[in-house]
């Protein structure tokens, strides 16, 4: 359907002044300050719907421009991007290098309009592990580098390639080489973390990955461990991911941020086959309705009346029993104790 409408004239006209309006709503409420995203489902997206894997990875990058300018419009300070992993080099030679022609392609079209980043104001980091690039991929990912370097805007962080397991790896390497000149270096968490490729970036706030697989993939493992990371997995691929279900993510987490003091709110995002204790009551995250934080807040206060409503009837029948005798046991509390042990484990 949105292929159908994007072909009306003056549609990306009207798609970058609705995004623009979207973020200055959002932008009025808490907004994370960094954003991860895993951007997964190139391939399967190109595969259903039959058309070449280069396509999909093209496709794939139109949809991080689309979804970083609403980010950056809603105030968001920090993205970082997974764009390759270091494991993608184990995929075929042919796929491996259209992917590095396309970074070339790309980040040579961003040097050549760098004028656009400065309009914009956002500064590009490459995090990873550099010796894996070809030269000349490396070459223009520098440039890209020097010529946003003064944007204050907003950071892009684009891991490439990278895998959180190599970034704490260099980080231990970068730490064991500082103690070699200063034996007096305390060597724990704020130490790594001062050496990881995200030192400059803001605290991680909310990670997204596409294509309803439920892991992290290796990415950003250290950042993600705070319990203030909200962890949202979403059941769309990437190409289909628009700025829209952005939209929907953000506005979520702000909800969450300022009516319960956290972005996962009173519960968290929809993960399949995860279930979490909360509030004494077990939290199914297997519903696929994924239910709005208000609808969640109303859900907690009828919950919250009927047990006040049980609590009280309780209190009134242990009075009617004590007036009586004490030493006879009513067969009915047994009834209501098995009823009541059902009807709890059924809201649970």
């Amino acid at each position: 359907m949105s292929d159908w409408i994007s072909t009306f004239p003056g549609y990306e006209q009207l798609l970058t002044t609705a995004k623009k309006v979207f973020g200055k709503i959002i932008s009025t409420g808490p907004v994370p300050r960094h954003v991860g995203i895993i951007m997964d489902g190139n391939r399967r997206y190109a595969r259903q719907n039959k058309i070449e894997i280069k396509e999909g990875h093209s496709l794939g990058f139109e949809t991080m421009a689309s979804v970083l300018e609403l980010l950056y419009e809603s105030g968001v300070e920090c993205a970082t991007v997974y764009a390759f992993s270091i494991e993608n080099f184990k995929r075929s030679n042919a796929e491996v290098k259209w992917l590095m022609d396309l970074a070339k392609l790309k980040f040579q079209q961003i040097n050549q309009h760098s004028d656009l980043c400065e309009k914009y104001g956002v500064k590009i980091k490459i995090l990873g592990n550099k010796k894996y690039m070809p030269r000349d991929v490396a070459k223009i990912l520098k440039e890209t580098e020097e010529l946003t370097k003064n944007n204050k805007r907003a950071t892009l962080n684009v891991c490439f390639p990278y895998t959180a397991r190599d970034e704490i790896v260099q980080s231990i390497k970068a730490v064991v080489d500082e103690s070699t000149k200063n034996h007096d270096l305390i060597i724990d968490e704020s130490a790594l973390d001062r050496h990881l490729y995200t030192s400059d970036s803001p605290p991680l706030d909310l990670l997204i990955r596409t294509s309803g697989t439920f892991r992290l993939s290796d990415f950003l493992l250290w950042q993600c461990v705070s319990p203030d990371c909200s962890i949202v997995m979403v059941d769309k691929l990437w190409p289909a991911f628009k700025p829209w279900d952005m939209a929907k993510v953000l506005l979520q987490w702000s909800f969450n941020q300022y009516w319960y003091g956290h972005g996962n709110g009173y519960t968290t995002s929809t993960v399949s086959g995860i279930q979490l204790y909360q509030s004494s009551s077990l939290i199914d995250l297997n519903d696929t309705k994924s239910s709005s934080g208000y609808q969640r807040h109303a859900e907690w206060q009828d919950d919250i009346s009927e047990e006040d409503i049980d609590a009280e009837e309780g209190e009134v029948e242990d009075g009617q029993e004590s007036s009586g005798n004490s030493s006879v046991i009513d067969r009915d509390d047994e009834v209501d104790t098995v009823t009541s042990s059902e009807s709890d484990s059924s809201k649970k």
